[in-house]
């Protein structure tokens, strides 16, 4: 498959390395030279200073028998330009970046398809979605919603000491997830969930009935939405507040579509150090959002704010140390609910070992939605996880693909693979050995990382 990618920015860059690790043909062409020059000795891929929009320089990148185009550059009105050209020179796919919310309304789709542009992806906006999905609980790192009703979840949730049992009425600390067996927990409480993968010092595993959670691991389950309050309770979380009241740092495009995002009956605060962007903020924002010109670091500032009564506390600014920072001190405040946009991958352990929440990195995210594109199968998402060495998508049975053929623990699939979950006829439910699959299933899939192409045969 031949691909190329305009715009050596961040997002361009990142997805270039992260192909070109596919042993794909991966071009990347971008006006800069001197961007390109630093990045070709990196990464096997083959890099052309030329303009994304020159006819010239599409033809040298050989557009014409592009399998996918994909437009990152920093500047919509380009890569919507280069996407319509690329089209007519011969490019199968196109996908553009924009920063325009109108473009992505589903009755505005035809357009940019009667224009040769394939689909269209805004970064803040996706990630403005993952702020509002982890902002639902305080006690959970990182939440993934799945089905029309949202009623298939993915969850992350840190684990600590088990805490004091109270109620006499229960025998021993069987209620208690920290120190079980994941068979003991399955025997004692049921199907309520599945623990798809657990993070213990740095490295994600997929687990086996023998596996016992200890303190500190992060655990991913997958479960049905009423039983989450039932997982909470296992976790050792029934006294985390729910999310009422939070306040953003930072003021740029991914906050306001996080204030676009997050639900109305929160209420919310935001703190942008530039008057003239606090007087533009005030138009962009919801009405229930109080617009504060100052700096984040001043704590004066933040106590008169009602610093310490917040559930969540979201930080959004463009410097990735400061928003980590701000995180550990809102923690050590006593938030529970602490959201930082880290957009360095190298940071990420940093973050997570500095107890902060929920990472979001628009690359990351970008890519994810790009990645789903590449494999052959009815796929309707992906998502490469910030914080584990792995992947989740949601694929979409078909008619006689090799998934349905026998139940799933009769299948054969590959180690580092785990259905987690599916929607069948609108019913989200947890799959189990015994389960088969049925074209018209949407399947839940937790993997390491790489092992969605393998996993790709079994869905086509």
């Amino acid at each position: 498959m031949k691909i190329i990618i305009a715009g050596a920015g961040a997002v361009g860059t990142h997805l270039a390395r992260l192909l070109s690790k596919e042993n794909l043909n991966v071009v990347l062409i971008d006006a800069d030279e001197d961007k390109l020059s630093k990045l070709s000795g990196e990464m096997d891929i083959m890099t052309l200073a030329v303009s994304p929009t020159s006819l010239t320089g599409l033809g040298d990148a050989g557009v014409a028998d592009a399998d996918l185009f994909i437009a990152v550059t920093p500047h919509e009105s380009e890569n919507i330009t280069c996407c319509m050209l690329a089209k007519q020179l011969g490019a199968r796919r196109t996908v553009a970046r924009v920063d325009n919310f109108e473009y992505m309304k589903p009755e505005n789709r035809h357009y940019f398809e009667q224009m040769g542009i394939s689909s269209l992806i805004y970064p803040e906006l996706l990630a403005a979605r993952e702020i509002a999905e982890s902002a639902q609980f305080s006690w959970v790192r990182q939440l993934w919603e799945f089905g029309e009703q949202n009623d298939l979840l993915l969850l992350s949730v840190k684990m600590h000491d088990n805490h004091p049992i109270e109620d006499k009425e229960i025998a021993n600390h069987d209620n208690q997830l920290v120190g079980h067996t994941l068979r003991e927990i399955g025997r004692l409480h049921g199907h309520a969930f599945h623990v798809v993968a657990i993070k213990r010092n740095g490295e994600t595993v997929m687990p086996t009935g023998d596996d016992r959670i200890l303190a500190r691991d992060l655990v991913f389950f997958m479960t049905t939405r009423d039983n989450v309050n039932n997982i909470r309770h296992l976790s050792g979380k029934d006294d985390y507040p729910s999310v009422k009241h939070a306040l953003i740092i930072g003021g740029g495009k991914l906050s306001v579509r996080a204030d676009w995002a997050l639900p109305d009956s929160m209420s919310l605060k935001m703190i942008e150090p530039s008057y003239e962007r606090c007087e533009q903020l005030g138009k962009m924002t919801k009405s229930r959002t109080l617009v504060i010109n100052g700096e984040s670091h001043d704590m004066d500032l933040l106590n008169d704010e009602g610093y310490g009564y917040l559930e969540a506390f979201i930080a959004l600014t463009p410097n990735d140390e400061e928003n980590i920072l701000a995180c550990v001190a809102a923690r050590r405040k006593g938030v529970r609910k602490t959201i930082a946009q880290v957009e360095n991958l190298d940071y990420f352990d940093m973050a997570e070992d500095l107890d902060v929440g929920t990472i979001i990195n628009k690359k990351q995210i970008a890519a994810s939605h790009i990645y789903q594109m590449l494999l052959k199968s009815s796929i309707a998402g992906v998502k490469m996880l910030t914080v584990a060495d792995a992947d989740v998508a949601e694929f979409v049975v078909t008619k006689g693909s090799r998934i349905t053929r026998h139940p799933v623990m009769e299948l054969g699939l590959p180690r580092g693979v785990n259905l987690g979950g599916m929607i069948r006829n609108g019913r989200a439910q947890l799959i189990e050995g015994q389960t088969q699959l049925q074209e018209g299933d949407r399947v839940v899939v937790f993997c390491m990382t790489g092992m969605l192409k393998r996993l790709d045969r079994y869905f086509k």
